[in-house]
């Protein structure tokens, strides 16, 4: 809590300085009688110091609902104020962070307190994605008479992180080519299985009970069964954080939290990569943990204008990609580098989704001009789209739209 003293205004001085030239005015004109105009005077400070020149020995603290709180929630936030003195008249100023909409209420509270009183004051606000911060409640104090002000700030720090909507999303992984299906997929494993796969050589390491010895004895060499088994795949989702894409940035994010919630859903493995100027990698794991781990991640993506995302994934794949892992793949296209981005994973190999949000679909044309520039952009956009879809399996996202029903129209399920 920083403290300060109470100080005098300038109301007080100019009466100050008008009992002293009233009291020398007597003096040098021996018109004693002009005493009688001071004690008034002095009454009405000697009443402001006595009984309303308070310290501000009060207790507060902030409530609010819960550390992570979807974005476009109104949230209800709380102070709280006990006073161990009378306060005639005190104003509180809230902290509230400037990216945040009011709705209710203000950031702002008059009240009067007795001794012992407590006092709870409430406003709401509209929940952003991202961290919000409150680091301070500043309390003042005036007496009725303005001869005293103080003023007092305590440090009373709440955090809010503003996590993204999530909608239910349809599962798109996928094997190979651009065939999608839905739920677990077969992939081949060594050891014991559903289903024989086929044989291969014996690698070290494998259990002896997997040897074909009678494939053994044919071939000449130590021979081994493989069996299919129904399995997860590991999904890499990527986000392409360009600064051009920024209008339609969050819905990005909301896609992304979407699909891997979906992936906790099935059990999947999940990485998450966003290409911001320090790329932010989240290792593929599974689990409750890492699925709020990934959300608070993405709860703080923002934009970037340093965006080096084809480099990026070049460099990850080569260290930290699993090989045969399915990769969701979220941009607008509207840099090079985004578009140099999803060549990349095609070129090593990997099969690849791209959620593709327009950035067009926000925009409203109000003349005939506005409207004839935005469908050019559609044309052009829709050829740039079809010209990538030898690379993978592109959904155009309409913004204005579910995204469940963009997925649905280009997977066909």
């Amino acid at each position: 809590m920083n403290m300060e003293e109470p100080t005098t205004t300038g109301k007080a001085v100019l009466l100050i300085i008008s009992l002293w030239v009233i009291v020398l005015f007597a003096f040098f004109s021996l018109r004693w009688e002009m005493i009688y105009l001071v004690l008034p005077m002095v009454w009405l400070f000697f009443t402001a110091v006595t009984f309303f020149k308070p310290s501000l020995e009060i207790d507060v603290e902030r409530v609010i609902p819960h550390e992570r709180i979807l974005e476009g929630e109104i949230v209800e936030i709380k102070i709280r104020v006990k006073s161990k003195e009378r306060i005639p008249s005190l104003r509180l100023i809230e902290d509230i962070p400037e990216e945040l909409e009011i709705i209710e209420g203000k950031g702002e509270f008059l009240i009067s307190l007795t001794p012992g009183e407590e006092r709870e004051l409430t406003y709401k606000v509209r929940m952003k994605r991202g961290i919000h911060k409150w680091e301070w409640i500043k309390a003042e104090y005036q007496d009725p008479f303005g001869f005293f002000f103080i003023e007092r700030t305590f440090d009373v720090f709440s955090e809010i992180v503003g996590v993204p909507k999530i909608e239910d999303v349809i599962t798109p992984y996928s094997t190979k080519g651009t065939k999608v299906t839905a739920g677990p997929l077969p992939s081949p494993r060594v050891g014991e299985g559903v289903e024989f796969h086929a044989i291969r050589e014996y690698q070290p390491g494998d259990p002896f009970k997997i040897i074909n010895w009678k494939a053994s004895a044919k071939m000449g060499k130590i021979m081994s069964n493989e069996y299919e088994s129904e399995r997860k795949v590991d999904v890499v989702l990527i986000i392409d954080a360009a600064y051009k894409g920024r209008e339609i940035f969050d819905y990005t994010v909301r896609a992304a939290a979407s699909f891997i919630l979906d992936c906790l859903k099935n059990g999947t493995s999940f990485g998450l990569l966003i290409s911001e100027e320090v790329p932010m990698w989240i290792r593929i794991d599974y689990g409750k943990r890492h699925f709020f781990k990934c959300i608070d991640f993405l709860s703080l993506a923002k934009p970037d204008k340093n965006n080096m995302i084809a480099y990026q994934v070049e460099h990850i794949i080569k260290t930290r990609f699993p090989a045969r892992a399915q990769i969701l793949y979220f941009s607008p296209f509207l840099t090079e580098e985004g578009i140099d981005a999803l060549k990349t994973l095609y070129r090593y190999g990997y099969n690849v989704i791209a959620i593709s949000p327009n950035p067009y679909s926000t925009i409203e044309a109000k003349t005939r001009e506005e409207e004839l520039a935005k469908k050019l952009l559609m044309l052009e956009r829709k050829a740039l789209l079809s010209r990538l879809s030898s690379y993978g399996l592109i959904i155009d996202w309409d913004v204005e739209k579910p995204l469940n029903s963009a997925v649905a129209e280009v997977i066909r399920l």
